[in-house]
């Protein structure tokens, strides 16, 4: 099963999001501040605790220029595993849309009791995205 969130607006080109979602440096900047704490990142990849979950992993496993990021949990780190397409669509140059897809890796129980909360982070990204200055 796939999550997808709502279809979000930016007045950024598409360079400019592509070069921030594309660099971990960055990233923390996205991700809710009262819910993320010990922060550690290089280009591809970063580790952070979040609550409730605990420690978690990313790394970025693939990237398309000014289009696409797609991210994977890194197994060490994270007890659960997803993936994460950031989709980029240029439609003017002051114009991007962005979508973001997870895929949770996780037993076919447990898909209901996270179905919501994992739409809530997409929707809360894409809602940070919008109003965000790249």
């Amino acid at each position: 099963m796939k999550i997808e969130s709502k279809i979000g607006k930016t007045a950024s080109n598409d360079r400019q999001v592509y070069a921030f979602i594309s660099n971990f440096h960055n990233f923390k900047d996205l991700l809710p501040e009262k819910r993320v704490t010990g922060w550690e990142s290089s280009e591809d990849r970063c580790s952070f605790n979040v609550e409730p979950v605990g420690r978690t992993g990313l790394q970025i496993v693939e990237k398309k220029p000014y289009s696409l990021v797609k991210i994977a949990s890194i197994p060490e780190f994270s007890s659960y595993q997803f993936s994460i397409w950031i989709q980029l669509k240029h439609v003017s140059e002051q114009d991007t849309r962005v979508k973001i897809t997870i895929e949770p890796h996780v037993n076919k129980m447990l898909l209901p009791m996270i179905k919501v909360p994992l739409k809530k982070f997409a929707d809360g990204l894409i809602n940070k995205i919008e109003t965000f200055e790249f």
